[in-house]
């Protein structure tokens, strides 16, 4: 079946506001003969006259009379859709959002981000979700609304990505315990007992990589799936956590905690979305307040 010309619709509506050819051309901005042709066609794809000569005049016909206010209807709907995104309207916005985040960051974050949040659209909702891999399959997938992460080579080509903060590790201790006593050196560091972070099947991290240069080697006692979990042990341990710094900033309160005594990279946390989302309005008032959130809390 052959598509009909949608562009006819425009014509209709303008020649049955008129009934008159040569006001619609003026109004359409066509040739009276153009208007005329258009009108041909219009009659041949209804099947009905539409407008009828009578006198000087053209009167609609029962069928256009019965289009009329359907064609009026059906182009104001087309123009919304193809109009741009109106600035929503937050107040009353009603809508759940799913962040994926690395254990810690709701914790740390979470509180200020909810706080705005609330203040600037009580409606909207978010959901923690924990990141266990790195796969972007979430993003594209659409189950995912935002995600942070470190941008590294493995993610999708497509993704968004806009850096949050710099980050570097440091270790953290119960008050009291034997490392905040005196100078910390790699070698006392390395001869304290550990708390490993999963690192999804990888044997070295950044750390351990750090010392192993340095000839030395760490005993980690236990390991744990988050920087959160790693931060209470140590609270309750005479275990060593070596977390980053700003992602567990809130974490720490009340504990010992101290610079490596080695050099380790620092790394970009970065806010990451999948293009589809890239024009969404309240989409990206999300990402503002998230950014802005993570800015103020990490100055």
């Amino acid at each position: 079946m052959t598509t009909p010309d949608l562009n006819l619709l425009i014509t209709l509506d303008v020649l049955l506001s008129e009934g008159n050819v040569t006001r619609a051309a003026n109004r359409l901005h066509l040739s009276p003969s153009a208007t005329s042709r258009a009108l041909a066609r219009l009659r041949k794809t209804t099947g009905d006259p539409l407008l009828v000569r009578a006198g000087r005049g053209l009167v609609p016909t029962p069928r256009a009379i019965e289009l009329r206010a359907q064609v009026g209807h059906l182009l104001q709907e087309t123009l919304a859709v193809l109009r741009p995104v109106k600035t929503p309207d937050l107040q009353k916005t009603m809508r759940t959002f799913t962040l994926r985040t690395s254990e810690g960051f709701a914790e740390n974050f979470g509180p200020n981000l909810i706080e705005r949040i609330h203040r600037d659209a009580p409606g909207v909702r978010l959901r923690f979700v924990q990141k266990l891999d790195k796969d972007s399959a979430h993003l594209r997938h659409g189950t995912v609304d935002l995600e942070t992460g470190v941008v590294t080579n493995d993610m999708g080509p497509e993704v968004r990505a806009q850096s949050l903060f710099r980050d570097r590790f440091v270790g953290v201790v119960r008050v009291g315990h034997f490392l905040t006593q005196g100078k910390i050196t790699s070698k006392k560091y390395a001869n304290a007992k550990h708390i490993g972070i999963e690192r999804q099947g990888l044997e070295m991290g950044p750390i351990d990589e750090a010392i192993s240069a340095l000839g030395l080697e760490r005993e980690v006692s236990t390991t744990v799936g988050g920087f959160s979990t790693a931060v209470a042990l140590a609270r309750a341990s005479d275990l060593v956590a070596s977390v980053p710094e700003r992602h567990t900033g809130n974490l720490r309160a009340g504990m010992h905690t101290f610079a490596l005594p080695f050099a380790t990279p620092e790394f970009t946390v970065s806010l990451l979305w999948h293009p589809r989302f890239q024009a969404d309005p309240t989409h990206a008032w999300l990402r503002k307040i998230v950014i802005e959130t993570c800015t103020v809390r990490t100055q």
